[in-house]
């Protein structure tokens, strides 16, 4: 490895790094004051998809699904993280093909660039079963932090991502889902009648 390779990797090391600083901005677009990192949104996707690698009978390139997951927002080192909300706002198509070229740009003349980019290539085809796994660990970690949130701070603004039931590739993420969404009604059930809360 030459100075040259060292360099890029550096700068590479360093677009990775941003994620520690780079707000997902739903949360505080939602009044989460102290909301969650890009990187750490990453660690949650990893962490989702070890535990559903371990619980389907599919066939899994464990370590490449960490790759994909660990990968999976890197773009937004540069592009930062746009909320679903603002979405609808981009000419169709052009979010994929900005996130790219943050990727390439960020990937730079590093040796491992082309096996970066297949993977998350891979992931936005959606078609073999480490994509689809991570895909669903994503909306899994999405819908653990919303309940943590709201579990920690009772922000009533945060309903909305409930209002909507995902699909799911993995029957076992399916079944995830529903157990937090269950632990997330508990949480907003009154007392029972003829109960009175101690004060």
């Amino acid at each position: 490895m030459d100075n040259s390779d060292t360099g890029d990797i550096v700068e590479m090391l360093l677009h990775g790094n941003q994620l520690k600083r780079t707000s997902r901005t739903g949360w505080v677009q939602r009044g989460v004051s102290q909301g969650e990192t890009v990187a750490a949104h990453s660690y949650g996707v990893a962490f989702a998809a070890l535990i559903l690698a371990q619980l389907t009978e599919d066939t899994v390139d464990l370590g490449k699904a960490l790759a994909l997951a660990v990968l999976h927002d890197l773009p937004e080192g540069l592009t930062g993280d746009f909320p679903a909300p603002a979405k609808r706002f981009l000419p169709p198509g052009i979010k994929p093909q900005m996130e790219r070229a943050a990727l390439e740009e960020i990937l730079g003349d590093t040796p491992f660039e082309p096996r970066f980019l297949e993977w998350w290539q891979e992931l936005h085809a959606d078609d073999s079963p480490e994509a689809q796994l991570v895909h669903d660990a994503d909306k899994i970690d999405l819908f653990v932090q919303a309940l943590v949130f709201e579990e920690q701070t009772g922000n009533k603004h945060l309903a909305e991502f409930w209002q909507t039931a995902p699909s799911f590739h993995l029957p076992q993420a399916q079944a995830i889902y529903e157990a937090l969404r269950r632990r997330r009604d508990r949480l907003h059930e009154g007392p029972a009648p003829g109960r009175h809360s101690a004060g």
